[in-house]
């Protein structure tokens, strides 16, 4: 008995071409398949989206960064960061808080800006399978996260029909995007017989800094010793890719073994809203998966290793010399993550699935930051932010999965992991302004006893409806810059900033894991064919305790103190925090309506689709707003397709946030409109896609942006407060591709 996922939040630009009826000419090649849904659990049964690869396509045209492929997913939204490496929030929920896995693999950022996110490791031109299970996760797909999940995977392989054959194919593209001089290439050659296949995939992207529709500063020198910057010219925005992956498949009847490995160079990422810049950043992993179907039930197996290095320094916007000899601050951090896991589903009968599984992960950090300069702050030892940082888990769950009838189908699971955390010794660049006693004197050896539980439901009354509701208690312990970074220096404060908000930030090692308690209910109605229409309606309510928050740190004087009365009351700066527990509560919604417009031979098929998503975060104990909470938004989009041909307007409209967090005295922004036009046409091998992104040239800033330290002196304390990153003027792209 085949079980496959349940789609309950479907990313609505894409989700349209499936409701369509679309009549394609007989000359066109039947374009490829790719899973792209919104989930909110996976085990019940029911039809993935299976979407055309060409909606996927038009966004990859528009940007290089995976993570925007998600955008127009109901609760999803993005942090800014650097141009390939933006953060994916679901329903309130960032960062670590999210559990994402990449071909299996969970990556962890290893950066103390968190310059290198998870989907930063995979080109979106490489890109198969897109999943994101938000509201209840199963405790099968969860795991040291308390929001959402979200799933990627490469190309899978292919293989030859018959003995007597051989698989020969690929696909070469390019694209050229106006606002910056972005421009890419990415090439994909498969050769494979009946039982094996080898696969190559490349990708390279490279832009300048954009602008913005207008002037949000005073043109300038970027710094004193910096190169021009117009009023418009968002600084420190400018960046450089090459992705590289080779995938070894074997085929022996019902058993597929993969052997993936990837490697990854960017020579430089600017990032506006991060005090330093990414100016080298390379990774090797090597993923052995496995796959076995037996007449029992189903094997699933991987092993990876993870080796990132990482380099920060000052990049072209931001002041390079300090003092007499002091050049830049450059910092490095070495990251070793590998991991294992084993997944069976056992079909106990007719009725019951049972899910049993264990991980086991070992992470390895070293951060530590080069003398600069012969005298001064930052000299003349080696400055150690986190020496030998050990976060290992170990985890094992249980879920049972059991269709009592045709109407009624439940899910049960529970999960147990054991997350034990340590770092070593640590030194300052000197004793004179860094004392690292108090935190090389504590107790640094943690052991967390996490528990996941999950409890779902669905109902299906009617072939035009069904319900679904569940609880969920999901567990993260602290990732290691928010136990062990340990500096109260202002200088090292400002360095360590997992928010993009300009503040700076210390770790705390009594912090405890944030545990979330979940409720969410989703309706979903549509006609019976599941052709015409359909809605979608998903409300939510999590409570946190422990929440890891930050709070503003006081209690040092002298000339050189930071934390001090003065930083517990300013209202127009950037301040100093340290993380904290706190008890939190996020609850919203989120709406999406789909409709089959009209139909004619001669015009060719009309669509439409509305996206609604709502969020509010609260600090229950302050009454605070929580950080980086997207204000109320809604897209909408048109579709039109005759045959090969297929054009998308869509508008995106945002409302001002004034919600804002005040303990790090978090920016507001207007509200805003945005207008984006694309369009495609493919023939039997090739393709071509052209689109404009800010049709109206509309001046704005996104929620999620940050504060803007894009240029300047980054590293002390003269960068203007008050200056949100602005988004992308209008920009011109198109993108060519050729199969053969």
């Amino acid at each position: 008995m085949k079980r496959t996922s349940l789609s309950l939040s479907i990313m609505l630009s894409l989700f349209l071409p499936s409701l369509a009826h679309a009549e394609h000419d007989h000359d066109v090649k039947e374009l490829e398949k790719v899973t792209v849904s919104g989930e909110a659990i996976q085990p019940l049964p029911q039809d993935d989206a299976d979407l055309n690869l060409q909606a996927l396509k038009s966004k990859r045209a528009a940007s290089s960064d995976t993570a925007s492929l998600l955008d127009g997913i109901p609760g999803v939204s993005l942090y800014g960061a650097g141009g390939v490496s933006s953060l994916p929030v679901i329903s309130g929920l960032a960062d670590d808080r999210l559990r994402i896995k990449v071909d299996g693999m969970d990556l962890i950022s290893a950066c103390a800006n968190h310059m290198n996110p998870p989907l930063s490791y995979i080109s979106p031109t490489n890109v198969s399978e897109l999943k994101v299970y938000s509201g209840i996760t199963p405790v099968s797909s969860g795991g040291d996260s308390i929001g959402g999940t979200i799933i990627v995977k490469s190309k899978q392989p292919e293989f030859a029909k018959d003995a007597n054959s051989v698989l020969k194919k690929g696909e070469i593209g390019a694209f050229y995007r106006s606002n910056g001089d972005a421009r890419g290439a990415n090439l994909s050659a498969t050769l494979a017989t009946e039982n094996f296949s080898l696969n190559y995939t490349g990708s390279t992207s490279k832009a300048n800094n954009y602008d913005a529709a207008d002037n949000f500063k005073p043109a300038g020198p970027a710094a004193s010793d910096r190169g021009w910057l117009d009023g418009d010219e968002v600084g420190s925005t400018a960046y450089e890719t090459r992705n590289h992956a080779l995938n070894l498949g074997f085929k022996l009847d019902n058993h597929v073994l993969q052997l993936k490995l990837a490697h990854q160079d960017i020579p430089y990422q600017g990032f506006p809203n991060q005090r330093m810049d990414m100016t080298e950043n390379r990774s090797n992993s090597i993923n052995l998966i496995y796959n076995g179907l037996f007449d029992w039930g189903t094997v699933e197996a991987s092993a990876y290793h993870e080796k990132t290095h990482h380099k920060m320094q000052f990049g072209d916007d931001k002041k390079f010399l300090y003092g007499v000899d002091a050049l830049g601050m450059p910092m490095e951090t070495e990251g070793s993550n590998t991991g294992l896991s084993l997944k069976t589903e056992v079909m106990l009968n007719q009725r019951d699935l049972l899910r049993v599984g264990t991980e086991l992960q070992k992470y390895r950090l070293d951060d530590y930051w080069e003398a600069s300069g012969s005298t001064g702050m930052m000299a003349p030892n080696t400055f150690e932010n986190i020496n030998n940082g050990q976060r290992d888990r170990y985890a094992i769950y249980t879920e049972w999965e059991a269709d009592w009838t045709s109407k009624w189908t439940t899910l049960a699971g529970i999960r147990h992991e054991t997350v034990k955390m340590d770092a070593d010794n640590v030194q300052g660049y000197n004793t004179t302004n860094y004392n690292p006693t108090a935190f090389n004197n504590a107790d640094k050896s943690k052991t967390d006893n996490n528990l996941d539980l999950s409890l779902l439901g669905r109902f299906t009354p009617s072939e035009n409806a069904s319900y679904e509701f569940g609880y969920a208690q999901k567990t993260r312990s602290p990732n290691l810059y928010e136990r062990y970074a340990w500096s109260t220096n202002g200088m090292a404060m400002r360095m360590v900033n997992l928010a993009g908000d300009g503040n700076g930030y210390v770790g705390n090692v009594d912090l405890d894991p944030e545990v979330a308690h979940t409720i969410s209910f989703t309706a979903d109605w549509h006609d019976a064919d599941k052709q015409d229409w359909n809605i979608t309606f998903t409300p939510y309510i999590s409570y946190v305790n422990d929440f890891i928050d930050a709070k503003r740190c006081s209690g040092q004087a002298g000339m050189m103190a930071v934390c001090t009365a003065a930083n517990l009351t300013t209202t127009d700066n950037f301040v100093y925090l340290q993380y904290d527990n706190v008890s939190a509560k996020l609850y919203g919604a989120d709406l999406s309506v789909a409709k089959h417009l009209y139909h004619d031979d001669k015009i060719g098929h009309i669509s439409g689709q509305a996206v609604f998503n709502y969020v509010r975060g609260k600090n229950r104990d302050t009454g605070d707003n929580l950080y980086n909470i997207m204000p109320l938004n809604a897209t909408f989009t048109l579709q039109h397709e005759k045959g090969a041909w297929h054009n998308t307007a869509e508008w995106q409209v945002v409302e001002a946030k004034d919600r804002v967090n005040h303990e790090r005295n978090e920016q507001e922004t207007a509200g805003y409109g945005l207008l984006n036009l694309r369009t495609s046409y493919e023939w039997k091998q090739a393709r071509v896609d052209f689109g404009i992104d800010n049709v109206l040239d509309k001046a704005y800033s996104q929620p999620l942006s940050g504060a803007y330290t894009g240029q300047g002196a980054t590293m002390g304390t003269s960068v203007p407060w008050g200056i949100t990153v602005p988004g992308m003027g209008r920009s011109f792209y198109t993108a060519l591709s050729y199969s053969f």
